[in-house]
């Protein structure tokens, strides 16, 4: 996405603007956008960032990326799985997502994994051209959505009682 026509609209305008006024006026608006020219593109691209990460929430477990390639931006799409995978494989295919709430919103929440999943997690995530956050709501989604249910407590062998499985 080439910026600069963005950049030289708000430089019009502000040329326009400063007619109103004096020569000064005239010769301080073409000062001021010179120099303000990279910091209405940083705000642009905040702007943009802002607008895709939003759109990722709406997306998920699809996700929309900003990324810079020399002065402007390019943005990539991933759209969420389909169920050819599961068909390929016999497995059943997961239902869609469950419907967000009235008002769409999502929530944030801290995840603690062990050390040796983190490398093993943003490699998957790489694998699949995913944010580590887009991949693990995939997972989730999936994992809800399979009908798995948590195992019973067995005992060891000491007589100890073990739990695994998920946590509710």
């Amino acid at each position: 996405m080439d910026l600069a026509p963005y950049v030289d609209h708000l430089r019009r305008e502000l040329a326009v603007a400063a007619e109103a006024g004096g020569e000064e006026v005239r010769t301080a608006a073409r000062q001021l956008t010179s120099s303000l020219e990279s910091t209405v593109r940083l705000v642009l691209l905040e702007a943009l960032s802002t607008a895709a990460d939003e759109i990722s929430r709406d997306l998920a477990p699809g996700s929309v990326e900003v990324r810079l390639r020399r002065r402007d931006p390019d943005f990539v799409v991933t759209p969420p799985p389909t169920a050819r995978p599961f068909e390929e494989t016999g497995a059943p295919a997961p239902k869609s997502a469950p419907p967000e709430t009235e008002d769409g919103g999502t929530t944030r929440l801290s995840l603690r994994v062990p050390e040796h999943l983190k490398p093993r997690i943003e490699e998957a995530a790489g694998r699949e051209g995913l944010s580590v956050n887009a991949w693990l709501v995939r997972a989730v989604s999936a994992a809800l959505e399979s009908g798995a249910r948590p195992s019973a407590p067995r005992a060891t062998q000491r007589g100890e009682r073990r739990y695994t499985g998920w946590v509710r």
